[in-house]
């Protein structure tokens, strides 16, 4: 954040300080300083709001804010772990479904554990779906 200051970058300025405030919230709700996975996890939501309203933006043809929520996604993605690969997730998918899991809610209890901060829910449900859809 002084490194954003001092390059007077006000839009990465106002975003860290953010995410330090949403941070610190975190750490009061937990009563404790938040663990590497916590702090991952409120900088995903802060990533889930930002798309969201990027979508609503778009949606009322404001392009330039949606722009903008779009670049502060990038810009709290390079402080995630990297993703896992789509076909590592594809191999779990596979392997809960041969190990009898059949309907979805099953699948996703099953799968979602292992990869738990690392790769979004969504992308998740699509692969499990895609995979049931396979097996029948």
């Amino acid at each position: 954040m002084n490194e954003a200051r001092k390059r007077r970058d006000q839009a990465r300025t106002l975003l860290l300080s953010t995410t330090l405030a949403d941070l610190k919230n975190r750490e009061l709700e937990l009563q404790h300083p938040p663990s590497d996975d916590e702090a991952a996890e409120v900088l995903r939501r802060g990533i889930n709001r930002r798309r969201e309203a990027a979508e609503q933006y778009a949606a009322a043809a404001r392009q330039e804010l949606a722009d903008r929520e779009l670049a502060e996604v990038k810009m709290l993605e390079a402080f995630l772990p990297a993703a896992v690969d789509p076909e590592e997730i594809r191999r779990a998918v596979r392997a809960a479904i041969a190990a009898g899991a059949k309907d979805l809610g099953k699948l996703m209890g099953q799968v979602m554990p292992q990869f738990k901060g690392r790769a979004d829910g969504k992308l998740v449900n699509q692969i499990a779906r895609e995979e049931l859809a396979a097996t029948v």
